[in-house]
């Protein structure tokens, strides 16, 4: 018997809503890197992209626990001497919350190539409105 092995063209990508109104960022974050890896399917393969769509909306309601508003911190540096910059979580989420969820889920995503083919796949929006709302329901009304 071999070992059955999935082709690009029989792969099927779906669209998933993910509300994150009241949802804590670390479960959202892992829920969205699952689909999107493909891992809740049958046929997930790793070094395949099997994964499907995430829209998530109202990302600026979410919920962090403990002290993390104030004391995690976003770091970047421009390679410039003195470019380091941080930012805090609050500072973030006032300014760009969408950037907080892409983060989170873009660290538990492979680091690689197909890492950033499956990232093309998430979109994240502040508020509940979002332009996939007619390809959602159309793929639904399909099913």
């Amino acid at each position: 018997m071999k070992t059955y092995s999935v082709k690009a063209k029989e792969i099927k990508r779906e669209w998933h809503v993910i509300d994150a109104t009241d949802q804590v960022l670390g479960g959202i974050a892992t829920e969205a890197a699952k689909i999107l890896m493909g891992k809740n399917k049958a046929m997930f393969t790793r070094n395949l992209d099997t994964g499907d769509y995430v829209v998530v909306i109202n990302a600026a309601k979410i919920r962090v626990t403990g002290k993390k508003l104030e004391q995690k911190m976003y770091y970047r540096h421009s390679g410039y001497p003195g470019g380091f910059r941080s930012v805090s979580l609050s500072e973030v989420l006032s300014k760009k919350p969408e950037m907080v969820i892409e983060h989170a889920v873009k660290g538990m995503l492979p680091q690689n190539k197909l890492g950033a083919a499956m990232l093309k796949k998430l979109k994240v929006y502040a508020g509940a409105e979002h332009p996939h709302s007619n390809i959602a329901a159309a793929k639904q009304a399909e099913a």
